[in-house]
């Protein structure tokens, strides 16, 4: 039995393999009016195929939690009933394919308020249908705009806004809700001294500077159900202190560790373990399994359970991470785009047994390859 494809159980919810799929940004919501953040059919015949492709766990893109939490305009948003009611279609479509939805739930801070990446990816202003971007410094992101500092007020309001998106998530039909905290978004830039100048209880040292995130964390779990998982996505690395021509301080897999160990006690399930993200000319050798160590590190040493991310392409590549305690899932990305149906082809190629939905099944069970 392939490693890949066996079920992996957290909590009461049983996931039927290890092939995920990752949260990917399509930048395909209505940017205004009424329907602004609702997913639309787009969405649909994005996220579905994937699970009838055989994907274990299928996870929406970067959800905004409130509406200058998201990345761009045409982004994801769950602060709404309308929204809330048109998730519902999704979740049930890869559940009917024996697949798990999960949603990540996100506020992108300084990353806010940018055009659509392949028009110019720049900062967007409120003429132009943007926003003033909030963190926890009035530190830029390299091209964009100064954000505005928050305040400890306005801290305590976001923590709700993820809670209140965590209850819509539920109620929408979602098993897992996956906090992120990587990619500088705004979660990840109170956790980096790179980006995180604060002097009161949430900047400075180690412990107040992931204070915002572990009240995101209890407040999710909070009024998630204690039979599903919570996942926390970081980025275990800044890419900062890995470089000695690098003088600047940033965030570790030491640091990773600690948090890790943090999140596992406050009920996080599963740490989703990318790089990155946090400065814009961090430099970063990337290959295949080049994050891979990075999830190694926080499994044996904070004995929390971790999915791989980054460059995972080939059936046996994937295997090797699990039967090798790499990691205990793989996310795939770009893969999935390539070829929704990735994972119903790796279980060939590993000696398993293809999920085919039946209208597929009676046919493509006629040959092997």
């Amino acid at each position: 039995m392939s490693s890949l494809f066996t079920p992996l159980t957290l909590r009461s919810l049983s996931i039927p393999n290890r092939v995920w799929m990752s949260p990917m940004c399509m930048y395909s919501a209505a940017p205004e009016g009424e329907e602004t953040g609702v997913p639309t059919d787009f969405h649909l015949t994005h996220l579905a195929p994937r699970a009838a492709g055989g994907a274990g766990l299928v996870m929406a893109e970067a959800t905004g939690v409130r509406p200058d939490g998201r990345i761009s305009p045409w982004d994801l948003g769950l602060w709404n009933d309308r929204q809330q009611e048109a998730f519902t279609r999704i979740t049930e479509a890869i559940k009917s394919h024996g697949s798990v939805p999960a949603i990540q739930l996100a506020h992108a801070g300084r990353k806010a308020s940018v055009d659509k990446p392949w028009l110019s990816d720049r900062y967007l202003s409120e003429e132009e249908n943007g926003w003033q971007p909030v963190a926890p410094s009035p530190v830029a992101y390299d091209g964009l705009a100064v954000p505005h500092e928050l305040t400890v007020d306005k801290i305590g309001q976001l923590v709700r806004d993820f809670a209140d998106s965590a209850r819509r998530a539920l109620a929408a039909g979602f098993q897992v809700a996956e906090v992120h905290g990587a990619h500088g978004y705004l979660i990840n830039s109170f956790l980096s001294p790179a980006s995180n100048h604060r002097t009161d209880a949430y900047g400075g040292s180690f412990g107040n500077r992931i204070r915002f995130a572990l009240e995101v964390v209890d407040a999710v779990r909070a009024v998630w159900p204690e039979d599903l998982p919570v996942f926390f996505r970081t980025s275990a690395t800044d890419w900062l202190t890995e470089n000695p021509e690098d003088t600047r301080e940033g965030w570790t897999g030491e640091d990773t560790v600690r948090l890790a160990k943090e999140l596992q006690a406050r009920g996080v399930d599963l740490l989703d373990v990318s790089t990155g993200g946090t400065v814009r000319d961090a430099k970063i050798v990337a290959g295949p399994n080049y994050q891979v160590p990075f999830a190694e590190q926080a499994r044996n040493q904070a004995g929390i359970p971790t999915a791989a991310v980054g460059i995972i392409t080939e059936p046996q590549q994937a295997e090797d991470i699990i039967t090798g305690g790499q990691a205990d899932a793989v996310f795939l990305g770009r893969e999935l785009l390539r070829n929704p149906s990735w994972a119903q082809h790796a279980a060939l190629a590993l000696g398993a047994e293809p999920t085919w939905p039946d209208q597929y099944a009676y046919v493509v069970k006629r040959r092997k390859r």
